[in-house]
Formats: structure tokens, sequence, C-alpha cells
């Protein structure tokens, strides 16, 4: 791996993949290079691995997306003449930017090669020819022995990776407290031997060493706030990805808290970073020098090292008592931090609710209760850490007047010089400074403390992401065939199951529609069917697969899903449409968009597709956001679709073309739709009657109908 030569940005930025064709190939020269690491994962699990860096999958994204998977890799510049057995398997690029997988290299240096075109066969190629189809760009990897999510804890494990540049910070600060008796030292030579003496070029070349020594010192302190800094940005961008990643993979049925909350423990770990990353860590780092200088007192001016040494156990002994109380106080002020945020972001989200409802008086009062908690609890955490800091600077302040004190009698004695009693009060101001801001860090330790607490809870209530980094069985094509066998469901902290042991077969390319009275269990038994929860027994098949085995990626690309309350995110309408997946060209998304009748709402607007949408659609009709919904639903071409209430917005008119169109469409696919109207039973040719839920009837349209005459 060593032989590689890293590239810049802007050079990785010149050798990513141009065309959609070498984007194509280098996520199948992925794919297999993991499949020979024994990681078999889907072309399209690759494509969606986290911690892609742009929006197309290029080399930079896939050493991200191996990284993510423990694999040291790396990409850069080397001649192929370079490649050793050793670097196999290994992507290299041909003249097109097309990758190319290098499985091995042979003694006669012929390379067993697969060229992803075509049928892709692994071919043999002698040393000339491989070498002389191949640019000087590899991207190399090797298997690691972990995952980077399961390497450790979530936090320790992203500190860890940045183990020596805090190594680093380490030295820094023994350098600098060295560094730093050189004023002291100067000060005593100074008045003991310059001063009495007139020694005027002693003391020019006293003022120049520690001239010199202070530049060193500004020098290397400031490398190490570089240090921390670099250490911080690791350590952010390691962790929020996995938190984001954790948000992302989340079962909605096992989330015990609202989104506010669940804002607010994550902003916590703003809390936790700062404190491994400010000012407060390098007074932790200093703690220890603070008998090294006691230490120095002592050789220069004996019994005054006393003083200090008593002051130290003074300034703990304060923080420690309080330290309970910091602690109670930091649970409280995080309690109520989730609460104002919960009713923040509830507010939020339903603002045009409370308006409309004059509701404004109950949100302001629980604003205002979880406000004042958390302002009483600020008040006395603030109060008890200025304690602990006026305690720690007024013990400062006393050791340096005993100093002085003890000091005068020591030298009327003869055991000390002047020099000495100033360079220990000098000496022992720099060794109880770190203490003043000990008692600072105390209290955001205790912050901290409670952050990290609540991010761990998070993370431990949250679904590991599995589909991510341990490989399901890969279904690149389902047909569209569903089974449920045996399925309940009941909501968590609940007992009355919603659904109860259901049983049906849907063939593939079946048109089937759900109805029945509100609360039935319809939305629920969609949901089933798209994956979103679990059934709490029985099972859900596709294609006779349970449907927990299929990759994920897989899946949402042959099911797509319309919900009942799908939300719009705010950008701009192709970005709504698109939702990340840059594969699919404009004429894709104009096709889906006609079928789903955006196309003709948006051909009056003078931005056309680069309108702009604001959170959840606001601006939109409900008929326009349906429409937008169901063409993200349509977006893959999947074989299966879930649709519930796809049209209950849409004027008839409107409904009238959009289900013309949408029965053209999925003709051959398999079809779920939720509906209260008849409107949609001209597409499907069977209907599930679903109360209580259970199923009461197994007919088709034409009888429906009958019966409801």
């Amino acid at each position: 791996m060593t032989a590689v030569t890293s590239l810049s940005a802007e050079d990785a930025q010149s050798a990513k993949t141009s065309d959609p064709m070498a984007e194509k190939t280098l996520i199948l020269a992925v794919q297999k290079l993991l499949a020979l690491s024994g990681k078999a994962f889907s072309e399209g699990a690759v494509r969606d691995l986290p911690d892609l860096v742009g929006e197309r999958f290029d080399p930079r994204a896939a050493v991200s997306a191996l990284a993510h998977l423990g694999h040291d890799a790396s990409f850069g510049e080397m001649p192929p003449a370079d490649l050793r057995p050793g670097h196999c398997p290994a992507i290299g690029f041909d003249a097109a930017q097309h990758a190319v997988l290098i499985v091995s290299i042979e003694k006669d240096g012929s390379a067993r090669v697969i060229r992803f075109e075509g049928e892709s066969p692994e071919e043999v190629l002698p040393a000339d020819l491989w070498r002389s189809l191949l640019s000087p760009y590899f991207l190399l990897s090797r298997k690691g022995s972990a995952s980077p999510q399961r390497n450790g804890d979530w936090f320790w494990g992203a500190l860890k990776q940045s183990r020596w540049l805090f190594a680093q910070v380490i030295i820094a600060a023994m350098v600098t407290n060295f560094l730093g008796l050189s004023v002291s030292l100067f000060t005593m030579v100074v008045y003991d031997r310059v001063v009495p003496n007139a020694a005027t070029e002693s003391l020019i070349a006293l003022t120049i060493g520690v001239l010199i020594a202070l530049s060193f010192d500004f020098i290397i302190k400031t490398l190490r706030g570089q240090f921390v800094d670099h250490a911080s940005k690791r350590a952010d961008l390691s962790v929020s990805r996995q938190i984001f990643e954790r948000i992302l993979s989340m079962r909605l049925d096992t989330r015990v808290r609202n989104s506010g909350a669940m804002a607010s423990i994550v902003r916590e770990f703003d809390t936790l970073r700062e404190f491994f990353t400010s000012a407060t860590l390098l007074a932790v780092v200093d703690l220890p020098f603070i008998f090294f200088f006691i230490w120095v007192i002592w050789m220069i001016a004996g019994p005054l090292a006393l003083v200090h040494f008593v002051a130290v156990p003074v300034v703990i002994g304060v923080g420690l008592v309080l330290q309970p109380f910091l602690a109670r106080i930091s649970e409280g002020t995080m309690t109520s931090a989730m609460s104002k945020q919960a009713v923040l972001v509830e507010t939020l989200n339903g603002l045009e609710t409370v308006q409309a409802t004059g509701s404004g008086r109950l949100m302001r009062r629980r604003f205002e209760e979880a406000v004042d908690a958390q302002s009483d609890l600020g008040f006395r955490n603030r109060m008890l850490s200025q304690l602990a800091i006026n305690s720690a600077g007024s013990t400062q302040q006393l050791a340096q007047v005993a100093t002085i004190f003890f000091g005068v009698f020591l030298i009327q004695e003869g055991s000390i010089t002047m020099g000495a009693m100033i360079a220990a009060v000098i000496l022992g101001g720099r060794a109880l400074a770190p203490l003043s801001q000990l008692a600072a860090a105390l209290s955001r330790a205790n912050a901290a403390r409670q952050a990290y607490r609540s991010l761990s809870a998070f993370m431990a209530e949250s679904e590991t992401p599995e589909a991510t980094t341990t490989p399901r069985l890969s279904r690149p094509v389902l047909r569209g065939e569903i089974e449920l066998r045996g399925v309940s469901y009941t909501f968590p902290g609940t007992k009355a199951p919603v659904l109860r042991d259901l049983s049906l077969k849907i063939p593939a390319g079946q048109k089937l529609a759900l109805v029945g009275r509100m609360g039935s269990g319809k939305s629920t038994l969609l949901r089933l069917l798209a994956g979103l929860v679990e059934p709490t027994e029985g099972s859900v098949l596709i294609d006779g697969v349970d449907l927990r085995q299929i990759d994920r990626s897989d899946l949402r690309r042959n099911l797509g899903v319309m919900l009942q309350d799908s939300w719009l995110f705010s950008g701009t309408l192709k970005e709504n449409l698109q939702m990340g997946f840059y594969e699919y060209d404009d004429a894709h998304l104009l096709q889906v968009a006609k079928v789903a009748g955006v196309d003709d709402f948006v051909g009056r607007h003078p931005q056309g597709y680069d309108m702009a949408v604001k959170e959840r659609g606001e601006g939109l009709s409900g008929g326009q956001r349906q429409s937008i919904n169901l063409a993200r639903a349509l977006l893959h071409n999947p074989n299966m679709l879930l649709l519930d209430e796809p049209t209950s917005a849409m004027d008839r008119a409107t409904e009238s073309v959009v289900l013309e169109r949408l029965a053209g469409w999925a003709a051959g696919r398999t079809v779920v739709a939720v509906t209260h109207r008849n409107s949609l039973f001209d597409m499907v040719d069977r209907v599930l009657v679903i109360d209580q839920g259970a199923v009461i009837a197994d007919t088709t349209p034409d009888k429906l109908r009958a019966a409801q005459r």
C-alpha cells in the first residue's frame, strides 16, 4: 500500500469517473473485490454504502466506502510495473477510466484480470499487455480486522483513531512545561548573579536565551492547539457520521423519543467534543506537571515548596466536594434541555395547526416551564462552578502571599536567596494555574459525562446499521410475489394487536386494493410490506425469502413506496424527485413525473423542475404533493408498488388521468394500494377488506361494488 502516491484533491478530481459506464464499472469492481474478501454485497448496496464524498461513485468514494467496511484502502498514482502480487486484488483504470480488477499476478508477470464490460469474464493477460492496458492510477485495498463501527466504543474508537495526535499533544505539553522554567530561572539568576555584579553582558546573553525559549514555547503551544483541532475535526466527522447513520437505520417501531428530544441528544455531542478538544483538555494534560514544578521549587527554594504542596489538595478537595452536586444539576439540565427542544420542534412542525386552533397558550406554557427549569438549573450550575473557580483563584493568591511571607524569613536565615524566592513565586503560579482551569473543567466534565451517557443510550437503542456493514441476501431483481405467514403486529407499549394472524399470498403482477374502516390496520400492513416495521409474530416473504434477509438497497430499488404522510424536503423539485439517486438522468425523471402528474403542473411554472420546494411542501396543494410522492415511488422502475391513498387529495379530473397512466405503467407489476375511493378499483383485480386487523373479505372489485349497491 505504501507504493501508491496519494493524490491531492485536485488530482483526485481529475481522475474521477467522468461517464456513467466508468461509474458502473467501478461499482462492479468494488463489489467483486468485496466478494473476494468474503463480503457478498449487491451492486445497489455498494452504491448506497455510507461515507460517500460526492454525488458520483468515484475512486475517492470507493475508498471511503471500503474504509467503512473495515478495509485499509488508498487511491493514488503508481506505475503499473510497480504493482506487486501483494497488492492484489487491486482496482486499476484503463484509458477510458473504466475500472479493471487485477485479481492476482502470477510468477511469470501475467495477471488474472476482470474487465466489467459485456459478460466480464476473468482472463489471463501477459505482463506487457495488462501493463499497457492500465493507466498509472490504482485503488488498493487490504481487509482490516474489523469495521470501524464495531472496533471498540462509538466515541472512544473515534478518539483512538487520533491517538498519535494526542500523543503529540502530550509531548508538546512536556516541552512547553520544561520551557516554562526559563522565565523563573532567568529571574533568579538576574537577581542573584547579574544585579549584584552588574554583569551586563551576562544579562544580554540570558535575555537572548530566554527569548529563544519563549519563542519555541509560543510555536509549540500553537502546534499543540492545532493538533487538538485536527483531532477534534477527525472525531467530529467520524462520530457525527455514525450518529446520523444510526438515525437513518433506526427502526421506526422501536423509536421511544420524539424528534425534538432526539435532536437535543444529538446536539449534546458538541458538549462532549468540546470537552475533549478545548482548553480544558490542555489543562488536564498539564496537571501531572504540577508536581514537577513543586519539585523544582523544592530544589531552588527548599521548604517553600510545602506551601504549594498544601494548596494543591485544598483546590482538589473543593472540587471533589462540589462534584456530586454538579453531577445532579447536569443531569437535570440535560432533561430540561430535551423538554425545551421537544416543545420547540413540535411547535414548529405543527405551527399551522397551533395558529389555526389557537393553541399557542398551551405550547407557550409548556415551553416556558421547560425554560424556567433549565434557567434555574443553569443558575445553580454557574453558582457552584464559580465557587470552585473562585476557591482555586483565592488559594493561588494565598499561596503566593505565603510564599513571600515565609520566603522573607528564609532569606534572613540565609537558607535561600532573593532570586530563589521570586522564582518560587513565579513557579508556584505556574504550578497552580492548571488547578484554576480544573475547577471549570469539573463543571464541563459533568456535562460531558451526561452527554456521553445520553448518546450511548441513544446508540444502544437505535438499530445497528447492519444493512451497510453486514451483507444480506443479494437480490438485484425481485419478481414481486408477496406472502404473509401468520403476521401479527402490536405497537410498542400497547397490548392490543393492530394486525392479527394474517396469512395471504399476492402473486407477482397482481393488483390488490386494501379497504376498510379507519384504524383497521391497512396502513400498518403497508408499512410491514415495505419493511419499515417488523412483525411481532410471523414473517413477510418476497419471492419466497424473508423480507429481513433481503439487502435493504435491493429492496428499496425493487419496492416503490408512497406513504400517506410522505415528507417533502426543502430544496428544488428535481432534488425531491431524485432524492440523491444521481444515476437517473433527466429523461427518466421526466418519464416518471409525467406518469405521476407532476409534469402537468410543473410545465406551467416559470422555473420548471428547478422550482423551490419548502419544508413539508408548503406552498403546494395536497394533490401536487401526492403527485411528487407518487413520482418518487416510481423512480427505480420497481416491480412492486405500495401506495397509501395515492390520489385522495387530487381532483377528479387529475385523479382519472393519473390512474390511467399508472395502470399502463404498472402492467406486469405487483401493486398493493390502500384506498377509500372506488376510483382506484378500475386498476386492481383483487380487493381485501380489513377490519380490526383481520381480513374479513377477499373479493374482486366488481363483487365489492355489487355488494355496496
